[in-house]
């Protein structure tokens, strides 16, 4: 589960790696289209984050009856701590660099735009994030608001797991028919939900090999030329039965070779932190970038920059990222919780949920 995070946080690291490492790079050189790939491939990490939180919180609810008020309090104190000291850090910065600032100038406009930040609004609001990637925690936030919802009014826990699948299987059909932006990656959700009651109520199992190869195939389908509105939909699609076979691999036969490549203790760690990575990498990336533009200005095709520069831009967001980790997350967000009458699977991720 863990390392699954840190595969997920690290296709986004590259996103925004690609994007500001342009300037170094000839636009009619070999690395443009690496940079390319890199920036459309890591969106999808997003969409593997969203996969795992719907397995989580749809299995967790579905397990047990939680009170609607003290379990969203348990998702705010999972995403605020964090993200406020992230949020306080950008609008210190904004007025420190003005020319960078997305705060409108005017006070009442300012004043409205911090708060529908703060709120998690951009996103599913057409709104301009004032940090990039919250934009994603809108989808979470709704996600959280929406599925004690439907459990709660379709009584889900006394429906079979036939009935519970069939049924988020047309609300997501129904949805891909309707939604035709970037809403459709909602669906990404669904395909958890799937996943936790193909690993809790069948005893459908997939190879290491079939999980790799849906893995490589749903990556790799992220540059399909596939004109819009369609093209987002179809390649949502791909990446929710790609996710899942992925998932199912690993969650279902952990001491295969897949799952045990997931385990790799760096990649885990970098896992246990990956929320405190996804909010503060793009913030250490700029900034870094900003100090290389001062020693070393953009001149003309330098590939050889593009690959030294990957492992150095790499450990700053580690630094200032475990720092957000240790002194904020940590302490306020990951305080331990016994999960009681939770699946076998829910248990050993119990630590996890913290993290979707």
């Amino acid at each position: 589960m863990e390392g699954l995070r840190g595969f997920a946080v690290l296709l986004v690291f590259f996103v925004h790696y690609a994007d500001l490492v342009r300037p170094w790079i000839a636009e009619d050189g070999p690395l443009i289209a690496l940079c390319h790939a890199l920036a459309v491939i890591g969106q999808s990490g997003v969409d593997l984050f969203f996969v795992l939180s719907g397995y989580l919180i749809y299995g967790s609810l579905l397990s047990r009856h939680q009170a609607f008020l003290p379990f969203m309090l348990r998702r705010v104190e999972r995403l605020y701590p964090a993200f406020s000291a992230v949020f306080v850090v950008y609008i210190a910065l904004s007025f420190a660099f003005p020319a960078e600032s997305k705060i409108p100038e005017q006070p009442a406009a300012g004043a409205l735009y911090l708060l529908q930040n703060f709120l998690l609004l951009p996103g599913l609001v057409p709104i301009q994030p004032m940090i990039t990637v919250a934009w994603s925690l809108s989808y979470e936030l709704f996600y959280y608001l929406l599925i004690p919802v439907l459990i709660a009014v379709f009584k889900l826990r006394t429906r079979s797991s036939a009935w519970r699948t069939s049924f988020f299987l047309i609300l997501a059909a129904l949805c891909a028919i309707g939604i035709q932006n970037g809403r459709i990656h909602l669906l990404m959700f669904v395909a958890g939900i799937v996943l936790f009651e193909a690993l809790e109520h069948s005893r459908l199992r997939l190879s290491s090999t079939a999980g790799l190869v849906a893995l490589i195939l749903g990556l790799m389908s992220m540059l399909l030329p596939i004109p819009e509105p369609m093209g987002t939909t179809v390649k949502v699609g791909i990446l929710c039965v790609a996710f899942f076979v992925l998932c199912l691999a690993c969650f279902r036969a952990p001491r295969d070779w897949l799952p045990a490549a997931f385990g790799w203790t760096p990649l885990r760690w970098l896992g246990n932190m990956s929320y405190s990575y996804y909010l503060l990498h793009g913030l250490a990336l700029k900034g870094g970038f900003l100090l290389l533009s001062k020693l070393a200005p953009p001149k003309g095709d330098q590939p050889a920059l593009f690959w030294a520069l990957l492992p150095v831009m790499f450990a700053l967001t580690l630094v200032a990222s475990s720092l957000l980790f240790l002194l904020i997350e940590r302490p306020f967000s990951l305080a331990p919780r016994r999960e009681r009458g939770a699946p076998r699977l829910l248990q050993a991720a119990s630590a996890s949920e913290s993290g979707s």
